[in-house]
């Protein structure tokens, strides 16, 4: 896979998860339960594809880095769970901001953690990106209506978890897509479990239809489907370009719940979606 078809995939996996915080809002069950069924369907959902495709599970790959692809889909597992209950515990426009510190974060660690060399056009495109999701956030228009501080510190610490994940799918050595998806998905699940057995304890689920299909739609679309294209991508680009691209994901989240949700979107939001992504077009396609 070549940049231009990473880029795409990544920006198509992005454009797929900004919808979630749509979805979850239409379902009726405990957020740790949701974050389980959708990393055990997207894993079932990538090992029946392979199957039905009558390709073989490369085994000896998955060993080979099988500690990386670990502690990736831990994070992964730790971020859905925390950024979930952000979603609940605050409004969406403030939970996606808080976690989308990550890709800054990404950036100031990069050079130290990974060695990539720092681009100073990249850097630039984040900082116009932070402002953008800043004003598409609503945050500074919308006083503190909705804003918590278990809310923030749930989505700030989802954020410290999806760094630690974009940082292991750096470090490992090549692992093909599905084999790398599927092992991490399997590995976000197990990291779900604890959670459930604690959130979930005494309560009686009752889904209703609609929660069962969107469930269902958050496991195979929002999860298998996604994270193939998301996890072939993440080993082609710079962890500098993930970062501005990342910001894609909260700009179609906040655009989603002001269109389906009804959530307010001022005129500062369009600048704001608009800087995110003019800022994520001069960082990968403006030389």
């Amino acid at each position: 896979m070549d940049k231009r078809r990473a880029t795409a995939s990544y920006v198509s996996a992005l454009c797929i998860y900004g919808t979630i915080g749509w979805v979850l809002a239409y379902v009726n069950l405990p957020t740790e339960v949701v974050v389980l069924c959708r990393g055990a369907l997207g894993t079932a959902f990538i090992l029946l594809f392979t199957l039905m495709a009558k390709r073989s599970f490369d085994a000896a790959a998955a060993k080979a880095n099988l500690g990386w692809l670990a502690l990736s889909g831990i994070s992964l597992g730790l971020n859905w769970v925390l950024l979930f209950a952000a979603y609940r515990a605050t409004t969406v426009a403030v939970a996606s901001l808080c976690n989308y510190m990550a890709p800054v974060i990404l950036i100031v660690i990069a050079p130290f953690v990974l060695g990539e060399k720092r681009s100073t056009k990249k850097v630039l495109c984040a900082a116009v990106a932070v402002l953008g999701m800043v004003l598409v956030s609503g945050v500074l228009t919308g006083g503190a209506q909705g804003v918590t501080a278990e809310g923030v510190g749930l989505a700030l610490a989802a954020a410290l978890g999806f760094t630690m994940m974009v940082v292991c799918n750096k470090k490992m050595g090549d692992v093909p897509v599905y084999e790398k998806a599927s092992v991490q998905l399997a590995f976000a699940t197990l990291a779900a479990l604890p959670f459930v057995a604690v959130g979930s304890w005494g309560q009686t689920l009752a889904p209703d239809a609609l929660s069962v299909v969107l469930v269902l739609m958050l496991g195979i679309v929002h999860t298998g489907f996604a994270y193939c294209l998301y996890f072939g991508a993440l080993g082609k680009l710079s962890a500098q370009s993930i970062a501005v691209l990342g910001y894609i994901e909260p700009a179609v989240s906040v655009l989603v719940s002001a269109f389906i949700l009804g959530e307010p979107l001022a005129a500062a939001g369009w600048i704001g979606a608009a800087l995110i992504i003019g800022a994520a077009a001069v960082s990968e396609i403006v030389e």
